[in-house]
């Protein structure tokens, strides 16, 4: 069963680009409920197994190779992913591997040396279970980027996760949408 986005706004070459990614999903993501099993958070599973079905679809389809560069130029030029005025370079890791594999050749995305090898192992994965792992040690890095929480004065720890800041839809600060 595929499910297939109904987006009004979007013009042919970014629907094209939306059927072709959910038909990659449908091929390559596995019909499983992996959630129970893995401990890495759905927003950053889903950068990383974007990464390798639009990789898959791309040379099962050699075709939709155009469509997804295409589509990808229209939704930049739009601005899309809203970055227009932002610092990429201060982003977290999650967000600028997202930004790098979709609008990658029309936006400089910078990594340093380590992100750089990070960069290279998600090019790298074949199989779901190589994504778990990839995904697992991006989750990780933001944790480890993470402030260590302030304690007031006074001693007392926030309880019942009063005072943690979201973001939207309830994601931690910073996260990848």
């Amino acid at each position: 069963e595929l499910i297939l986005p109904l987006w009004e706004k979007a013009s042919n070459t970014v629907y094209d680009l939306l059927v072709g990614h959910e038909v990659g999903h449908a091929l390559f993501t596995p019909d499983e409920d992996w959630t129970k099993d893995v401990q890495v958070p759905q927003q950053f599973m889903n950068v990383v197994e974007d990464v390798r079905i639009e990789k898959l679809i791309k040379r099962k389809y050699m075709g939709l190779a155009k469509c997804f560069y295409r589509g990808y130029e229209e939704l930049n030029a739009k601005d899309f992913f809203e970055i227009e005025d932002e610092d990429i370079s201060k982003f977290n890791l999650a967000d600028k591997i997202n930004l790098h594999f979709k609008i990658g050749p029309f936006l400089n995305v910078p990594f340093d040396g380590t992100e750089q090898a990070d960069v290279t192992a998600l090019e790298n994965t074949k199989t779901f279970a190589e994504v778990v792992d990839v995904a697992a040690d991006l989750f990780q890095r933001y944790l480890d980027e993470q402030p260590e929480p302030e304690t007031p004065e006074n001693g007392e720890t926030p309880e019942n996760g009063e005072g943690e800041s979201d973001g939207p839809a309830g994601n931690p600060q910073g996260a990848p949408a």
